[in-house]
């Protein structure tokens, strides 16, 4: 294989209309680098080629290869990067927690929120299911996607998942993280400086940032950019143009949100859009 065609980059990340709850994302990446970010769904993730390395709370780094499947449960901070020279490709989806939910009450889970257990197994019959599923969406069979979906989905489920653990919040530092994140969110286009959120609450700027990356696994200004990303996605969802999305979340304009967004979404915000059905 040629050098330039060896590390060629591509991806689609799309939503089907008549398979609600559910994003796609079928991709290659070589140079391309996930930052510390999280999803307000599950992801379920199937590598097809090379290896993916992922990293997780606690400084665990997975290396996830063909067959074997990655799972992430909403909110859990993770980075992804090519773990060969080669990088990899893979076939994601992202179900809402709504899908999931309603897929582990149709096989009898009564645990409370479902929630993976483990971050990465080997399964190459879940490998090949998952991406059957974005064969069949692709090819506009949404009845056979969702047969495959809800399949995958509900062998993950029964393999590897128990009860979601609630974050339970715990002692000042944790209650000072938790207020610190509903400030910024409430003021994610204008946002105090680490030095006045902390004086709000009545703490130090070092406690409040060693309590918010103990909690939400980064630091503010990470999970801030996270957040701006992550509520620019529902705009575009509901039809706002990139350069509307951009000033609404807090981006100073729109190559601003380009940037971002594309790290942590693996596609720009203007092919995002593109994909999106019509709100």
């Amino acid at each position: 294989m040629g050098t330039d065609e060896g590390r060629r980059e591509w991806a689609r990340h799309w939503r089907h209309a008549e398979l609600p709850g559910l994003d796609l994302l079928r991709a290659r990446y070589v140079r391309h680098t996930f930052p510390r970010h999280t999803h307000d769904g599950y992801v379920i993730a199937a590598v097809t080629r090379g290896v993916e390395e992922i990293g997780m709370p606690g400084g665990t780094v997975l290396r996830a290869g063909p067959g074997s499947v990655v799972l992430i449960n909403p909110e859990v901070p993770h980075s992804a990067r090519a773990g060969d020279p080669e990088g990899w490709a893979y076939a994601t989806l992202y179900p809402s927690r709504g899908l999931i939910a309603e897929v582990a009450e149709e096989i009898g889970f009564r645990r409370g929120t479902p929630g993976f257990t483990a971050a990465l197994v080997s399964d190459p019959y879940a490998a090949r299911v998952i991406t059957e599923v974005h064969r069949a969406a692709e090819a506009g069979n949404a009845l056979a996607a969702d047969t495959l979906l809800r399949a995958a989905a509900a062998r993950m489920l029964e393999r590897h998942a128990g009860p979601l653990a609630a974050r339970a919040v715990r002692g000042a530092g944790a209650a000072d993280a938790a207020a610190a994140r509903a400030v910024l969110e409430e003021r994610m286009a204008d946002p105090p400086t680490l030095e006045q959120l902390a004086a709000g609450l009545g703490t130090s700027p070092f406690a409040l940032l060693r309590a918010f990356r103990e909690r939400y696994g980064m630091p503010p200004h990470t999970w801030l950019t996270d957040a701006r990303v992550r509520r620019a996605r529902r705009l575009l969802d509901g039809g706002a143009a990139p350069a509307a999305a951009a000033v609404a979340v807090g981006f100073t304009d729109q190559p601003h949100l380009n940037r971002h967004f594309t790290r942590i979404v693996g596609v720009p915000p203007g092919a995002y859009r593109r994909e999106r059905p019509p709100a």
